[in-house]
């Protein structure tokens, strides 16, 4: 117990301090596990067992959000494959260039030792990239959809990897799971019953580590590819989004164990911290190679940097991988700890150099112009007439629209970067269109901007709220802007930005209630109107 303190009261002091320095907490966590192992505490069950927790409902969660159509995209499962075939070819390469110059970690290692690392390094961290992208709030942007399409694809490699270098086949059962689509239905009913409290956790958790996990792993595949499929059987459900927040605070806890294991896990020795270090200076190739297979595929020149910057990282599969070959015999252990350095130096890099991604494609972007020729996922919008923009079309957006609709007609315009609530506005009758309000380009490309008159900024995620004002302020807008936010501590580095004015959605919410059932009953008489006799009560 006394060790479990320690290691929680570790990680809250380094996490805190990493985000104080603008840094993701999750470096912290990353740190923490390092100086810990180093002071001989080593990893636990607990903390082993909680780590896989936190995965599991990741994939969950991330398969509540995912549009399967998306997978099916050349530019998705094309690239992933690409990358990969690419990626592993480029280490292999690398790997026997130290192995000849005498890096004494990779001598006696033969042809498929090496093929088995590189394979393990042509993967990037979905832990990681849905972290950060959620940290910024652009989960649904275009480069962040790409990212986690590419990642899901990566998971399915994965997956048949594992099958087969295991030597075991999956169960016969596991042909009954092509019937889950079947109890679809079933589980719609059983998640309208479950309201909206505790009970719907439950069932979250019930289906990603039960139905999902469990049910996949019993049969002899991938508990996390189940937890994974479930998501995506439940993701058309009208309440998934709901459930996904439910799980939110939970599945977080639980990541940060899986950052601690990570540290804990590593016995650092100087030749495993030597090639880790060679891994991450091999890093950068990596990410060039992505950017140049985005780019390929017509990608915008921002959306290939921010998908590669996001995928620069090495994956926590190089360590379930090297984890299987050092069982196996495959690979001698000291690898495996220089894998498992390379991770997490790779997220301690990629933290800082994703917070800079704007300025990295804006210095690329003077070197290399835009193609002409833009993929559909990536094509710029035209605003048309609009002197009023929306931004960010959920329930809040909607509203604003709705009553700014009354009152200034066709001149209201929505941009939502969500495709499928873009689609689900307009069978409402809205006029919205899909765009990235974070996207630098989508307020360049507008011919006269100033000719807008009124933003609402009305995203969900405070940071891209304030990433969105921040672009406003680089083109010197002169129209007046308006956004919502949570707390009290996120309107001031609003107002730094421009934006005119701030308003508090729960402060408001109560307002507006109370001016709503004013015009709702026109109380003739008030209560407050009659003074209360005090009382005076001795006991």
């Amino acid at each position: 117990m006394t060790v479990h303190i320690i290691i929680i009261l570790s990680a809250f002091i380094a996490g805190y301090i990493a985000l104080r320095l603008k840094f993701p907490p999750l470096v912290g966590f990353l740190i923490t596990g390092f100086v810990l192992h180093y002071l001989g505490i080593d990893d636990t069950t607990q903390i082993k067992s909680l780590a896989d927790l936190g995965v599991t409902l990741l994939l969950f969660t991330i398969g509540l959000k995912l549009d399967i159509k998306m997978l099916i995209g050349k530019h998705i499962w094309l690239s992933s494959l690409i990358h990969n075939l690419a990626s592993s070819v480029y280490f292999i390469a690398a790997l026997w260039s130290l192995q000849w110059m005498g890096l004494s970690i990779l001598q006696g290692l033969s042809w498929m030792q090496l093929m088995l690392i590189a394979f393990a390094l042509s993967f990037s961290s979905t832990v990681f990239a849905i972290k950060t992208l959620q940290e910024k709030g652009v989960m649904n942007a275009v480069y962040g959809s790409l990212a986690i399409g590419v990642l899901v694809m990566q998971d399915i490699f994965a997956v048949v990897f594992m099958t087969i270098s295991s030597g075991k086949m999956p169960e016969v059962w596991a042909l009954l799971l092509f019937a889950l689509p079947l109890l679809r239905p079933l589980f719609f009913k059983i998640l309208d019953s479950v309201e909206h409290g505790e009970m719907l956790v439950l069932f979250g958790v019930f289906m990603a580590l039960v139905v999902g996990a469990g049910l996949f792993s019993l049969v002899g595949l991938k508990a996390d590819l189940g937890a994974l499929i479930i998501g995506v059987l439940l993701s058309s459900h009208k309440k998934a989004s709901e459930l996904s927040k439910a799980l939110f605070n939970i599945k977080e806890l639980l990541l940060v164990f899986f950052f601690l294991d990570i540290g804990l896990t590593a016995s650092i020795t100087l030749n495993s911290l030597l090639f880790a270090i060679a891994l991450v200076i091999l890093l950068p190739i990596k990410g060039w190679l992505y950017f140049q297979i985005f780019d390929r595929f017509n990608f915008r020149i921002r959306t290939s940097v921010f998908g590669s910057l996001i995928l620069m990282n090495y994956s926590e599969f190089g360590l379930i991988v090297g984890g299987l070959a050092y069982k196996m015999g495959w690979l001698p252990g000291e690898l495996l700890v220089s894998i498992a350095i390379a991770v997490s130096l790779s997220f301690l890099i990629s933290s800082p150099i994703n917070n800079w991604s704007n300025e990295v494609y804006l210095g690329l972007s003077q070197f290399k112009k835009e193609g002409n020729r833009l993929n559909s996922m990536d094509k710029m919008i035209d605003i048309a007439n609009a002197k009023i923009l929306v931004v960010g079309m959920g329930r809040i957006g909607s509203g604003v629209y709705d009553e700014m609709q009354k009152q200034f007609g066709g001149l209201v315009l929505g941009v939502e970067v969500n495709e499928h609530t873009v689609e689900k506005q307009l069978n409402e009758g809205r006029n919205v269109i899909q765009g990235d309000a974070v996207d630098n380009d989508l307020w360049e490309r507008i011919n006269n901007l100033d000719a807008i008159e009124l933003i609402f900024f009305a995203m969900p995620h405070h940071h891209a709220n304030e990433l969105g004002a921040r672009q406003l302020q680089k083109m010197n807008y002169t129209g007046k802007t308006t956004a919502i936010v949570e707390f009290n501590d996120q309107v001031q580095p609003l107002k730094q930005l421009g934006v005119n004015a701030v308003f508090n959605v729960y402060r408001e919410a109560g307002k507006g209630f109370a001016q709503h059932a004013i015009e709702e009953f026109q109380p003739q008489k008030l209560i407050s109107e009659k003074p209360f006799k005090k009382v005076s009560i001795t006991i």
